[in-house]
């Protein structure tokens, strides 16, 4: 998320005009961390499968990203209780931030 504009509740974080969720902030910090080193593991085993072209260890692999990522709060369920709807992934122009971030100064936007 570094450099890149997080909503004022802190549930998304914006990369070229689209929303993607943050992580649950209430994961204590080694789980936090456990969880992203298995992310790390993860992505570099899709890189490695992706170089040996192999499409079983690649969907393996793809299939560990996203346990990761819904452990990290990042997918799945929401981790907020407000009922509010999950943005994840939309442009950032369709939804209720849209004011927000045509707010930003130019230099804060991720486009």
């Amino acid at each position: 998320m570094a450099n890149h504009p997080v909503t004022p509740d802190g549930r998304y974080f914006v990369v070229k005009g689209r929303l993607w969720r943050c992580t649950n902030p209430d994961l204590d910090a080694a789980t936090r961390q456990h969880w992203v080193n298995q992310l790390m593991n993860a992505r570099r085993q899709v890189k490695q499968a992706k170089q040996s072209q192999d499409a079983t260890a690649l969907k393996a692999a793809r299939s560990h990203v996203h346990k990761a990522k819904v452990a990290l709060g990042e997918r799945g369920p929401v981790w907020w209780n407000d009922d509010m709807p999950d943005f994840n992934r939309y442009l950032v122009k369709n939804t209720p931030y849209a004011n927000w971030y045509i707010a930003l100064s130019p230099e804060l936007k991720s486009d």
